[in-house]
C-alpha cells in the first residue's frame, strides 16, 4: 500500500514541475508592468512595451488557469505501467466527461443536491470554469482522482484483447468506454459529497487562519516530515495549488495580486496572512547549506574532498531550485532521526519568520520563487521584511550546522565520510573493469549507457514489475531483491543513493531521472521484442486479425 501511496505521490512531479518556470514568466512580468520598476511612462495602457509583457505574462497564466486539467492530463505520464501517451488521453477524456455529467445533473438535480447551478462560479459559490464547463469546484483534487481511477482502468484493460468484430473498440477505445460508465456514478457521487467537502475545507481554512503560528508550525512539519512517504504532495498540495488556504491556492492568488502586494506600504502579513502557509522554502534555501556543512565537517578529513563532490550539487540543487531529495536522502535513511530533527527546525524557522512578519509564496528555491516572484518584486516597499527573512535564516544556518554536527558526534552516526563509513565513489571504468574482467566492451559513458547499467544491476528486464519516478528517484517493484547488484554498483554508475525496503528499491538519480526512465523503458522494450522475435510466435487472437483482414 505504501509503495503505491509513494507511486502516486512520485506521479505528481509531472504536471508539478511545470510550474517553476511559469511562476518565473508570471513573475517577471508582472514586475516590467510595476511603475516603481519600470516608470509611469512604459506601463501606459498605448505603450507597446506594456503592451508586448502584458501578451508574455498572459501566455505564462496558461499553466496556472487550466491545474485540473494539467493534473488530469498529467498524472498518467508516472502512473500508467505502459502506453502513457495513450492514457493521457484517456484520463482527460473522462475527466472533461466528468465534469460535463456534474453540469448536467447540477443543471438537472441541483436542488436535490442543494447546489445553485444558476450562481456564477467562484468565490463561494462552490463552482468553477474548467475547459469551457461550468461544474463543481473540484479544483486539482477532483483531477487527481479521476485521473487516478482512468489510468487503473488503463493498466488493466488497455490491451485486453476484444472479439475480432469489435476489434475497433480495443485499446484507448475500449478504456474511454469503460471510463464513460463509471463517470456517471461518479458524477453522482461527487456532486452529493463534494459540496460537504467544500463546507469543510472552510472549517479547515478557519482553523488554520485563527491558529496562526501553530497552523503555520504544523503545516510545515507535516510538509517535511511526510516526504519518505510521498504524503508530503497532499499537505501542501491543496494549500498551494488547491482552494483549502484561498480561492485558486496560494500560487495564483500571489502571482494576481503580486503587483497590488508590491505597491502597498501595509505589512505583507496584513495584506496576506495566507502567506504563512508558502514558507516551507525557507528550510530548503537555509537549512540545505547547513546540513550540507555539518556533514562535511564531520566527515574524515581524508574523504572531505569526496564528500563535497557529493554535497556540493546536492546543496546547490536545494538552493536553488528547491529540489531536496539529494541532499535529504543523503541522510535519512543513515539516521532517520536526523530527518525528524529537520523537519521540526523546518516547521521552526517557517513558524519564527512568519511570527516577525514573513509570508509569500516560498516554497521552492531561489532562482524559481524567492527571487522573481518575492525578492525583487517586493524590494522597494517591502525590504525590511526581506532582511528579516534572510537574518532569520542566516541564523537559522547556523542553528542546523551545530545541531546535526552535535547529533553526529554524539551519536556516531554513519553519515557519508565518517571514518568506518567511507563512501567510495568508484569510477566508470573501475565498474566496467569489474563486470567485464574478460576485457568486454564498456557501456558508453551516456544517459543510455547508464540506463543500461542500472537495468543490470536491477537483474534484468524479468526482475523488474513496475518502474515510476520522481522529481530525483527511479522507484521501482522488483520480482526478487536478491537478483538486484550492492548499493556501491548503483553509485558508481552515478545513482547519489539507494534505498531498499522489501520488494521496492528507489535509486535516486538527480533531476535527469525521467530521461533515465525513459532510456530503461526504451531498452525493456527493445529487449521484450527482440524475445518476441526470436520466438516466431504470433498470439491466436493476432492470427484470426491477420486472416480476417
Amino acid at each position: 500500500m505504501l509503495s503505491q501511496i509513494q507511486r502516486f505521490g512520485g506521479a505528481m512531479f509531472t504536471p508539478v514541475l511545470l510550474f517553476p518556470f511559469a511562476g518565473m514568466v508570471v513573475g517577471i512580468a508582472i514586475m516590467l508592468q510595476n511603475p516603481m520598476f519600470v516608470g509611469e511612462k512604459l506601463t501606459a495602457p498605448d505603450n507597446l512595451f506594456a503592451q508586448i509583457i502584458h501578451i508574455i505574462e498572459e501566455g505564462g497564466w496558461t499553466v496556472f488557469r487550466n491545474m485540473p486539467l494539467i493534473f488530469a492530463a498529467g498524472l498518467p505520464i508516472g502512473l500508467a505501467k505502459h502506453a502513457q501517451g495513450r492514457a493521457c488521453l484517456a484520463a482527460l477524456v473522462s475527466f472533461m466527461t466528468w465534469n460535463y455529467l456534474i453540469n448536467a445533473m447540477g443543471l438537472t438535480w441541483g436542488n436535490y443536491f442543494g447546489v445553485n447551478f444558476n450562481l456564477e462560479p467562484g468565490g463561494q459559490s462552490g463552482l468553477a470554469m474548467i475547459a469551457g464547463i461550468k461544474t463543481l469546484d473540484t479544483s486539482i483534487i477532483g483531477a487527481i482522482v479521476i485521473s487516478g481511477i482512468v489510468t487503473s482502468l488503463h493498466n488493466h484493460f488497455f490491451d485486453k484483447q476484444l472479439p475480432v468484430f469489435l476489434g475497433i473498440f480495443q485499446g484507448s477505445s475500449f478504456v474511454v468506454i469503460v471510463g464513460f460508465l463509471l463517470m456517471i456514478p461518479c458524477a453522482w457521487l461527487t456532486l452529493l459529497v463534494w459540496p460537504k467537502v467544500q463546507t469543510g475545507i472552510l472549517s479547515m481554512q478557519h482553523f488554520m487562519l485563527v491558529s496562526g503560528s501553530l497552523g503555520v508550525w504544523v503545516y510545515t512539519f507535516l510538509e517535511r516530515i511526510l516526504i519518505p512517504t510521498g504524503l508530503h504532495h497532499f499537505v501542501y498540495g491543496p494549500f498551494v495549488f488547491g482552494p483549502a488556504a484561498v480561492e485558486g491556492g496560494i500560487q495564483v492568488y500571489w502571482a494576481e495580486h503580486l503587483q497590488a502586494f508590491s505597491q502597498s506600504t501595509e505589512p505583507l502579513k496584513t495584506l496576506f496572512p495566507q502567506g504563512g502557509f508558502a514558507l516551507h522554502g525557507n528550510s530548503k534555501v537555509f537549512g540545505s547549506v547547513g546540513i550540507a556543512m555539518a556533514i562535511y565537517a564531520t566527515a574524515a578529513p581524508e574523504n572531505r574532498v569526496k564528500v563535497a563532490g557529493l554535497l556540493i550539487p546536492a546543496a546547490l540543487t536545494a538552493v536553488l531550485v528547491g529540489i531536496t531529495e539529494p541532499l535529504e536522502f543523503t541522510f535519512l535513511f543513515i539516521s532517520p532521526l536526523l530527518f525528524a530533527v529537520h523537519a521540526l527546525l523546518a516547521a521552526t524557522v517557517a513558524t519564527l519568520m512568519f511570527m516577525a512578519g514573513v509570508v509569500g509564496n516560498m516554497g521552492g528555491g531561489l532562482l524559481d520563487q524567492f527571487l522573481p516572484q518575492n525578492w525583487i518584486p517586493m524590494y522597494h516597499n517591502h525590504a525590511s521584511m526581506m532582511f528579516t527573512q534572510i537574518g532569520i535564516g542566516l541564523v537559522f544556518t547556523g542553528v542546523w550546522f551545530l545541531v546535526f554536527r552535535t547529533l553526529i558526534l554524539r551519536l556516531n552516526l554513519k553519515t557519508p565520510g565518517r571514518e568506518d563509513s567511507e563512501i567510495k565513489l568508484y569510477s566508470k571504468a573501475d565498474y566496467q573493469a569489474k563486470k567485464n574482467p574478460a576485457g568486454e566492451p564498456p557501456v558508453p559513458s551516456s544517459l543510455q549507457g547508464q540506463a543500461a547499467g542500472y537495468l543490470q544491476a536491477l537483474g534484468g528486464n524479468s526482475n523488474i514489475l513496475d518502474l515510476n519516478n520522481c522529481a530525483t528517484r527511479l522507484r521501482i517493484t522488483l520480482e526478487d531483491m536478491a537478483l538486484t547488484q550492492s548499493d556501491d554498483i548503483f553509485k558508481a554508475l552515478g545513482a547519489h543513493g539507494v534505498v531498499r525496503r522489501g520488494n521496492a528499491i528507489q535509486i535516486i538519480v538527480g533531476l535527469h531521472v525521467p530521461q533515465v526512465r525513459d532510456q530503461i523503458e526504451t531498452l525493456m522494450s527493445q529487449e521484450a521484442l527482440a524475445k518476441s522475435s526470436l520466438s516466431g510466435a504470433r498470439s491466436p487472437t493476432e492470427t484470426s486479425i491477420t486472416e480476417a483482414v
